[in-house]
């Protein structure tokens, strides 16, 4: 709560210490002489695995108060954010790097693992849309097909790999099979493969769960490198927060291949990801809704003859083999926007939770 306050007190004060003009003394024009984001708020969205109830309001408050800074660099304000990370993780500053995004820590240790050239090993299916490039930057891309229960086949994976694996990939939460490692499998699974290699662990829908973080092993194991973000749980997707959580000579590493470290996240991103982290009651008060909009979900789906997958996230894995209608026409007609066949094998598809409002509505549309 100290640092709360320290961190809103600091940005009152800016406004003042910067020299920053209030706003209201310039001439006030019209609003359509600015961009301002349109975004149609009619359809209802279940595609993107989002926070339906939006930021923390501590968060909204701190991005109020924070956009008079936006004229400053933020080297003052993200060493702060870096510490607090760095506590809510056990670990020391040192062991966190920045991004916008976890998408940004995701390219930033594709790039770093080219550098070594060789290959990489990641499961079939998972999120993957980050891998796109590992071609054009010289490494190849080896798939391990998922167990019968949609589970990563750790075993099958540590067999794949070779003298030129450079790193392996596991989200944890899947995505998007919302499937998860049991811990102590994946401990030991890390401690054998990270002999051999780095292993990259996507821990964005790890606040979901009950399960513990793996950041506690990263201060001994070198070859562990772990990315967590502020976009889903704490509902900052659109203000780009994510971060890598590694021992401090992998962090200075993959520094090294940005031209300003922990810079890309702006002044009042950080604000918002600040004040989040505060604010413990709105995320259990999260957790509770979608919790409760995902067994109202999977419940009807199930009576639906619509297989679905155990989840620990906020989305849904299910089988369109037994849906005899135009799933994606439906959602259409319905003006919902889900996403696609992950599997062609099974229809396989994925649809993230909303509110219990939005949940009924899709039920309703796809009846």
């Amino acid at each position: 709560m100290n640092n709360r306050r320290k961190w809103l007190k600091q940005i009152s004060l800016g406004t003042i210490g910067l020299g920053i003009i209030p706003f209201e003394t310039f001439a006030n024009p019209s609003t359509e002489e600015y961009f301002l984001p349109n975004f149609d708020k009619s359809p209802i969205l279940l595609r993107s695995n989002e926070n339906p109830y939006g930021p923390s309001p501590l968060a909204i408050t701190a991005m109020s108060k924070s956009v008079n800074l936006s004229n400053r660099y933020g080297w003052d304000f993200l060493p702060q954010l870096i510490s607090a990370i760095a506590k809510k993780n056990n670990v020391s500053d040192a062991n966190i790097l920045l991004g916008a995004g976890s998408t940004e820590i995701l390219d930033l240790v594709l790039q770093y693992t080219a550098l070594k050239k060789g290959n990489f090993i990641t499961a079939e299916t998972t999120f993957d849309y980050w891998t796109a490039p590992s071609e054009k930057l010289g490494i190849k891309k080896i798939t391990v097909p998922l167990t019968s229960d949609k589970k990563h086949d750790l075993t099958a994976m540590l067999k794949a790999i070779d003298s030129d694996t450079k790193m392996i990939y596991i989200c944890n939460p899947n995505n998007p099979t919302g499937t998860i490692c049991e811990r102590e499998k994946l401990v030991s699974f890390i401690n054998e493969a990270t002999k051999k290699t780095t292993v990259f662990v996507d821990e964005a829908y790890i606040d979901f769960t009950k399960e513990q973080s793996l950041s506690d092993l990263i201060i001994e194991n070198k070859n562990l490198i772990i990315t967590k973000t502020f976009s889903k749980m704490y509902g900052l997707a659109g203000a780009r927060v994510g971060y890598a959580v590694a021992h401090a000579s992998i962090i200075e590493e993959l520094s090294i291949l940005k031209s300003s470290p922990n810079l890309s996240v702006s002044v009042v991103s950080a604000s918002a990801a600040m004040a989040s982290l505060q604010d413990e009651a709105f995320i259990q008060k999260v957790h509770s809704l979608i919790e409760e909009a995902k067994k109202y979900t999977i419940e009807q789906l199930t009576k639906l003859n619509l297989k679905c997958i155990p989840s620990y996230s906020n989305f849904v894995y299910f089988s369109l083999d037994n849906y005899k209608k135009d799933y994606f026409k439906q959602l259409e007609n319905h003006n919902i926007q889900g996403t696609k066949i992950y599997e062609e094998n099974g229809k396989w598809t994925r649809i993230t939770i909303g509110t219990l409002k939005e949940m009924q509505q899709f039920i309703a549309a796809i009846k």
